[in-house]
């Protein structure tokens, strides 16, 4: 057991305000494995005024050179990485995800995006000077937002964190992050090594709890941003909470990505890509193409493909090495998973493979497959967000992409051919955010989010670096 009594804000370990505590139950075991404090909303209050102290100091973490802010990320960045595999053995003892997996994206992706984000601020020029229409100049500069409130949710817990948390510290803000009930050790672990890095007090600042938590957080006056991963009903108000108040949100939300199958995809030579394509992260992962398009020529073939893959994965403790598919997140999660298994199963779709649990403890799901299923049933609109694919029959690229664009969704996608230029001309015309040819792995250089109902705005690439700036314009008069 791994128990916390105390909350990481100010640059310190305080007492937490409540009584309350987070317990956390391993998804492959069920049982538990630690506890941390449940914050409340005077520790809200108390980590928001931290972190506008350390924004308003006129000596502090906003008034650094870019090039002193960027090496102390990339320092960081290496005390991340040598607590790495402590972190993601939490995270997947915590939410399910395969070791393997968890090391590759959170124990890789984090470290990164750091350097990523240190190396662009640090040739970031602040302002520039422009010509004016009019005859005078203007001096543009960018500045750090002010505070922002990270909310990230339980499936890449690390990741998603460090998709806002890097570019924020690399413009000069301050930070308070609420992390998902489900994943709140790793994040402790994290903030043991930011207490050792040389960020000043107050610039990260920590708060676990539920939804109640968030929402305050979200309203705070404090709060400058928000910047939200999680479902679109949550999404939903926290758009119209921060449209309320004028403040700037990013929002990346949920997703029901399809995969278009081409009439000459070599599906043999590319199992391993669809697999991570479609069931990364034991299917809790927002971007996954769960929507499968297949060919009427190719339909039985395609099928096949796809129910082997699922018959075939390794399903186990998400701690073992070899395990391809690992728990759901917890008990509740498993049985919403189930209850869209079931809806497939009366809708009149062909079972394929799986429908049903893992006889063993834990959170177990077996990966499912649907053939015959018509777009509109629910298991082809919902997110599911597990390891549960429907494969939908096509005749024409035309209807394929029709189908691909029938969704309220549009946050990623793929598509699969043995022809890289047929298949870009078939994503050119998917209505969605991010598209994978052969594969689908998010580029932290180029930009991710979604369209429709998954989100607004971008993370990642340039464009995640803006969204914790705003722009002074500062007009000169002519020259003499």
């Amino acid at each position: 057991m791994i128990n916390h009594e105390t909350l990481f804000i100010g640059g310190g370990w305080v007492r937490p305000a409540g009584s309350a505590t987070i317990t956390v139950r391993s998804a492959s075991t069920e049982q538990p494995i630690g506890s941390v404090p449940e914050a409340i909303a005077a520790d809200v209050d108390a980590a928001v005024d931290a972190a506008r102290r350390a924004f308003d100091d006129p000596t502090g973490w906003a008034s650094y050179e870019p090039a002193q802010r960027a090496a102390i990320l990339e320092k960081l960045a290496v005390g991340l990485g040598e607590a790495s595999e402590d972190i993601t053995r939490l995270i997947s003892q915590q939410n399910g995800m395969p070791i393997s997996v968890a090391r590759m994206i959170e124990g890789g992706f984090p470290g990164a995006l750091l350097s990523f984000y240190a190396n662009m601020v640090r040739d970031q020029a602040a302002e520039e000077r422009r010509p004016g229409l009019l005859g005078g100049r203007t001096i543009v500069r960018r500045e750090p937002v002010g505070v922002v409130a990270a909310i990230v949710p339980w499936n890449f817990p690390q990741t998603l964190l460090f998709s806002k948390l890097a570019p924020a510290l690399a413009a000069g803000c301050t930070v308070v992050v609420k992390p998902s009930p489900e994943t709140v050790l790793d994040i402790y672990r994290l903030a043991e090594v930011i207490a050792a890095s040389d960020i000043p007090a107050g610039v990260v600042n920590i708060v676990p709890g539920g939804r109640e938590v968030g929402a305050y957080l979200v309203k705070h006056p404090g709060v400058d941003k928000v910047a939200f991963t999680g479902s679109t009903a949550a999404g939903r108000q926290i758009a119209e909470e921060c449209a309320r108040l004028l403040r700037p949100v990013t929002l990346e939300l949920g997703g029901k990505s399809a995969a278009i199958v081409l009439d000459d995809a070599e599906l043999e030579h590319s199992m391993q890509n669809l697999f991570g394509a479609t069931m990364l992260n034991n299917g809790q992962t927002c971007f996954i193409s769960t929507r499968i398009l297949a060919p009427r020529s190719r339909y039985d073939d395609v099928v096949a493909a796809f129910s082997a893959l699922a018959s075939n994965a390794v399903v186990g403790d998400a701690l073992d090495e070899t395990t391809m598919i690992g728990p759901m997140v917890s008990s509740s999660h498993r049985e919403r998973v189930e209850g869209y298994i079931e809806q497939g199963k009366n809708s009149g779709a062909r079972l394929t493979a799986g429908g049903g649990r893992v006889d063993r403890a834990g959170w177990f799901v077996q990966p499912t497959v649907f053939a015959d299923v018509d777009n509109a049933a629910a298991i082809a609109q919902e997110e599911i967000f597990g390891p549960v694919l429907s494969v939908i029959p096509y005749s024409t690229i035309d209807e394929a992409v029709a189908l691909a664009n029938d969704s309220s969704y549009g946050l990623g996608g793929t598509v699969w051919s043995a022809d890289e230029e047929h298949a870009t001309a078939v994503a050119r015309r998917m209505q969605t955010g991010t598209v994978g040819i052969n594969h689908y792995v998010p580029d932290p250089a180029a930009p991710f989010g979604g369209v429709k109902s998954s989100g607004l705005g971008r993370e990642f690439g340039p464009e995640g670096l803006a969204n914790y700036q705003r722009l002074q314009s500062i007009y000169l008069p002519p020259a003499n």
